[in-house]
């Protein structure tokens, strides 16, 4: 197999998400954390972590999506400020650049001494993109996604008891509410 050299632009063309070079990877911070409190955000707003059981009811499966895809390392429950201006850019429907935060984390990823597998989803897309005439068996891939269905939904809403629920009430806005917001 030949070499596949990672840049930007690949990441941008594989993903496939619509953001563009000049598009920004940081928002002002009073916009970040005017979103933050619209989600009902009820822990410490002066800290570098956020966590996601802080989040009011409606908004802890979309942190906890965001999470699942989006996160550079281990652990889902808690938030960076760079992941607060990713959920900034998909509920207020703003553009961000997607693609430079993940090649980022890539390469620190591969410069760094760590050796933890990080956006595996992204990479499969990356060499499958590479190497569109791969035989692919899905009886005996690694990973086998499932769709969330309503009793999936149901199980996740009596996730987490311990914590106490956010007595803040919530709505949905922006482009969760909206799509022509």
């Amino acid at each position: 197999m030949a070499k596949i050299n990672q840049t930007e632009q690949l990441v941008r063309e594989v993903i496939d998400v619509p953001n563009d070079e000049d598009s920004p990877t940081k928002f002002p911070e009073r916009m970040v954390k005017g979103c933050m409190l619209r989600m009902g955000y009820s822990g410490p707003l002066n800290k570098a972590n956020y966590l996601k059981a802080c989040f009011s009811k409606p908004y802890k499966f979309f942190m906890h999506s965001v999470l699942h895809a989006l996160s550079h390392r281990k652990g889902y429950d808690v938030m960076r400020d760079y992941q607060m201006n990713m959920v900034t850019a998909l509920v207020l429907n703003k553009k961000y650049n997607f693609s430079k935060i993940v090649f980022h984390y890539m390469v620190e990823n591969i410069t760094s001494k760590s050796k933890t597998w990080i956006y595996p989803r992204f990479v499969q897309m990356m060499l499958d993109h590479a190497y569109s005439d791969l035989e692919k068996d899905e009886n005996t891939d690694l990973l086998v996604l499932y769709h969330m269905d309503n009793e999936t939904l149901k199980v996740l809403a009596r996730y987490h008891k311990n914590h106490p629920e956010s007595l803040t009430k919530t709505e949905f806005f922006g482009f969760i509410k909206d799509k022509n917001y």
